[in-house]
């Protein structure tokens, strides 16, 4: 699970919008309005690469957060102003009724195999109960491919400990560049963010659905360790909590990550080819630990330099 989780939390932005999709399709419930905390400051890590007429700003984000941190501020919010773009993994769906019409051919299996045949009769068990522990009918999902309920299952808890996909960081850059007028770009599309879960083996998905079940009351904790080091900008600490169990999926990491790092890298130097400042930002796992976008990007002449504040 730890694998699974931490690489869905920091590397894909669908995550910030699988809550309003899933629960379209699920018909969960919304969780209970709270009074707004008071705001603690953040400190996310910054860095920036530029030429003689092209500044580049790379930002780690979180897809979901609880309400409170205050990060978009001092350097963050000084770079910000200072680009005329803001470019994201992906660009942020708006109408959610799409984003459920372009998953579901997706998500649903086309070939009629039901998910509980799937599964053995013990993992089918834990399975229904995990549904079951989030008001969710079992029969709902049985006509899905297994990575549909396992990131359903993944997101659903965190909106019920206090995570809302309305405070993820891309939200307020992509509201904040629109009241700004500045252009709004994706490295990535939705359908591709979609299909990196659903091309993956068979197998890797039940595997992927059985390690969320097995360790739904750990995503909370987890995902609050690595906020706060992502919140104070420690992206060597965050690196080795997200990466304790890669060895065991390598397949997982190479899709999910150095692959994904690698095009990013390609993109973002062929952009250094145009005048212009932009604020780049994508998922803190992105730009932590060895194969981060900077490592591909030093492999290419270009040397990312932290920004100190």
């Amino acid at each position: 699970m730890k694998t699974w989780f931490k690489k869905l939390a920091t590397t894909c932005a669908i995550v910030a919008f699988a809550p309003s999709a899933i629960l379209l399709a699920a018909h969960a419930a919304e969780p209970a309005a709270a009074a707004a905390p008071a705001t603690t400051d953040a400190d996310p890590a910054l860095w920036v690469f530029k030429d003689k007429d092209t500044t580049i700003y790379l930002f780690g984000t979180v897809h979901v957060l609880k309400p409170g941190l205050g990060w978009f501020d001092e350097a963050v919010k000084t770079a910000f102003d200072k680009s005329d773009e803001l470019m994201l993994e992906m660009v942020m769906p708006e109408d959610q009724a799409a984003m459920v019409k372009e998953m579901m051919p997706l998500a649903i299996d086309q070939s009629g195999k039901t998910l509980s045949s799937r599964l053995d009769p013990e993992q089918l068990k834990a399975y229904q109960a995990a549904l079951a522990s989030l008001g969710i009918a079992p029969a709902q999902f049985d006509m899905f491919e297994p990575w549909f309920p396992a990131m359903t299952l993944s997101v659903l808890p965190l909106t019920k400990l206090g995570y809302d996909p309305e405070q993820g960081v891309e939200k307020l850059l992509t509201s904040s560049a629109k009241k700004a007028s500045k252009p709004v770009s994706g490295l990535e599309t939705l359908g591709q963010q979609l299909g990196y879960f659903d091309t993956l083996p068979e197998n890797q998905q039940v595997s992927f659905l059985n390690s969320v079940v097995r360790d739904l009351d750990k995503l909370g904790p987890q995902l609050d360790k690595m906020v706060v080091q992502w919140a104070k900008g420690d992206p060597d600490a965050l690196a080795v909590t997200m990466n304790e169990s890669l060895a065991e999926t390598p397949e997982l990491g190479k899709v999910l990550l150095w692959d994904r790092n690698a095009r990013w890298a390609d993109q973002l130097k062929a952009r250094m080819d145009q005048p212009g400042t932009v604020f780049v930002a994508v998922g803190a796992g992105h730009l932590a630990g060895e194969k981060s976008v900077q490592d591909y990007l030093k492999e290419r002449g270009i040397i990312a330099k932290r920004v100190k504040y």
